[in-house]
Parts: C-alpha cells; structure tokens; sequence
C-alpha cells in the first residue's frame, strides 16, 4: 500500500542482496528516534533475503506496528517492483548496488548509501564514494548512518543528470569499423 503524500517516509532497501547488519542497524529505537526527530513519519524496510529480521521495534510475528513515537514501522522481503516504495519515500537508505542507487537517483530523491563490505571487491564502495564526491548521495557505514540521517540536508544533493551514451556509441563503432572493414 502507497501511503498519503503527507506521509514522509523513509524507504529502507538491500536490493536482491543480505544485508542484515543494515537492517540491524534500522531495526533500533535509537535510529526510530533520530527518524523522527528529522521530521520522518514511516520507515519501510525491504529487507531481502536476510536471516536477521526486525524484532527490536516491531512486536513477535507482526509485520507492522506504531512505535510509542508516532513512527510508522514495517518491513517485507520482496515485491515484484520497488517502484511504488520509491516514489512514495522521501528519504531512501540503500545498499550501495547500482541499480537501486540510479533507480533512486533517477528519481531525484535524497540517496544514503551503506556499501556492503562483505561483498568481494568492495565494488559498492568505490561506487559510493564517487557520486559522494559528485553530490549526488551521502555515503555511510552501519556505524555513521544515524549521524548522517541526523545531519542530511537533501537541498545541497545535486541531481544525477544521465549521460548521453552517443560519445560512447560512436567509439565503439569506430573500433568496429576499423576491425569489420575488409581492405580491397
């Protein structure tokens, strides 16, 4: 269910991945707090396939709740799109996997990211750090994401403008070209 626009949610993704430790870290009353605090009025994890699942804020076997703090608390595994989550969030906290960064950034919407560690390459990483830099998204750990929530001003984001594949389309093709072009 897509809540109200008043609604001023906080969208919670680990993509196909496990990322228990972020969930971990979501699932406190502390983070619940610091969520309100900033003026956030729902959280929604989407949590993957996790082995951990939130218990810390939400009651046994309940999917849903209200915390004492007015915070609306829910989670779920998958869905067959993100794309309704998205558009309804006002803040997303995402893993670092490039899909689920340019979907939220295709979208314009403020982007905290945790990359992985436990992922080979440490990939997510260096991706973060680079549109980090380019003021596209804040990037976090597991240990800083509260801090960063607390302190995010979405108004000095700058907005992910695609690129135009063209430049890129014109070089391959003239590296073809040059394989594929038989002498005479």
């Amino acid at each position: 269910m897509v809540p109200p626009r008043s609604d001023r949610t906080v969208f919670v993704t680990v993509g196909t991945t496990k990322f228990d430790a972020l969930i971990r870290v979501v699932d406190q009353q502390a983070f619940a707090d610091t969520l309100v605090a900033a003026g956030y009025t729902r959280l929604v994890m989407q949590i993957g396939r996790a082995d951990y699942t939130p218990r810390r804020l939400l009651p046994p076997n309940r999917r849903t709740a209200r915390l004492h703090n007015g915070l609306a608390v829910e989670y779920f595994e998958y869905a067959p799109s993100l794309a309704d989550h998205l558009r309804a969030a006002a803040l997303v906290i995402s893993h670092a996997g490039a899909g689920s960064i340019f979907e939220a950034l295709r979208l314009r919407l403020p982007l905290v990211v945790v990359p992985n560690p436990l992922l080979m390459d440490n990939h997510q990483a260096e991706l973060a750090a680079k549109l980090e830099r380019d003021g596209h998204l804040l990037a976090a750990t597991t240990d800083t994401l509260a801090q960063v929530v607390a302190g995010l001003d979405p108004s000095r984001l700058v907005a992910y403008e695609c690129g135009n594949p063209a430049g890129i389309v014109r070089h391959i093709d003239s590296m073809v070209m040059g394989v594929c072009v038989k002498p005479m």
